[in-house]
């Protein structure tokens, strides 16, 4: 297949770092991954329930492009995915230089929104050691770069299969780089 597709998909029913492989998942328009413990209309991660659990769930799907995988690969880590909590891997898909509200289309029916950019934190060194670290970068500026995944809503439901395409809707207007969510 030639285009942005879509590697692998996973989900996890308990709160849990990483992810269970799957054959395919269900998106429900405004909660997420069906099955998932970060299913939801408002927050699900504990530490942002902790907070506040009213605010509106900007997390339910997380999406990370399977280039980032061989990149740490090449820095001596072996990263499978879903192990870094993702349920959708992406590949040939430049998902961190999308603007905000970009929205993907995944397989025949599927649309998520992007919401912002996956803020690591430290339960990925508990996974492995210094992987956090791997994931971050600066830019030419010196501003810090976030690679560990971009986050998502479900705008449409649908079924999404490993081999999925991926068709890319760019926002009208100005675009706005994703922020951490």
């Amino acid at each position: 297949m030639s285009g942005p597709c879509v590697a692998a998909v996973a989900l996890d029913r308990s709160h849990r770092f990483s992810k269970q492989p799957a054959f395919e998942i269900r998106l429900l328009t405004g909660l997420g991954v069906a099955g998932d413990a970060h299913m939801g209309e408002t927050v699900q991660h504990r530490s942002r329930v902790a907070k506040d659990p009213s605010q509106p769930n900007l997390r339910q799907v997380h999406l990370i492009h399977a280039e980032l995988f061989d990149e740490l690969g090449a820095k001596g880590f072996t990263v499978q995915p879903g192990e870094m909590g993702e349920n959708i891997t992406t590949r040939g898909l430049d998902l961190l230089s999308l603007p905000d509200a970009t929205r993907l289309r995944l397989g025949a029916e599927a649309v998520v929104e992007l919401t912002g950019l996956r803020n690591p934190c430290v339960q990925i060194d508990r996974f492995q050691k210094g992987l956090m670290q791997a994931t971050l970068d600066r830019d030419p500026a010196g501003n810090l770069v976030r690679k560990a995944g971009v986050m998502a809503v479900v705008v449409t439901g649908g079924d999404v299969r490993p081999g999925d395409a991926i068709v890319v809707i760019l926002p009208e207007g100005p675009h706005r780089a994703l922020a951490p969510v």
